[in-house]
C-alpha cells in the first residue's frame, strides 16, 4: 500500500531516503519524535474541532489553573 502511494506522489525509493536523511540532519534524532508528538497532537485537536466537540472537552491550559 505504501508502494502504491509514493508510486502515486511520484516518489521513489531513491528520493524518500534522501528525504529521510535531509530530515535527519536538519533536525537531529532526538527532536525528531518530539516534532511527530506536536504534529500528532495537532491533527487530534484538528478531528475534535472537526466533530464539533470544541473547547468544552478540552483540559484548562497551566495558566488558567493558576488563577
Amino acid at each position: 500500500m505504501l508502494n502504491s502511494i509514493l508510486l502515486f506522489a511520484g516518489l521513489g525509493a531513491t528520493e524518500v531516503i534522501l528525504i529521510v536523511v535531509v530530515v535527519l540532519l536538519m533536525f537531529g534524532g532526538k527532536k525528531i519524535p518530539e516534532l511527530m508528538r506536536g504534529l500528532g497532537k495537532g491533527i487530534k485537536e484538528f478531528k475534535t474541532a472537526q466533530n464539533g466537540e470544541g473547547e468544552a472537552h478540552s483540559t484548562p491550559s497551566k495558566d488558567q489553573e493558576t488563577k
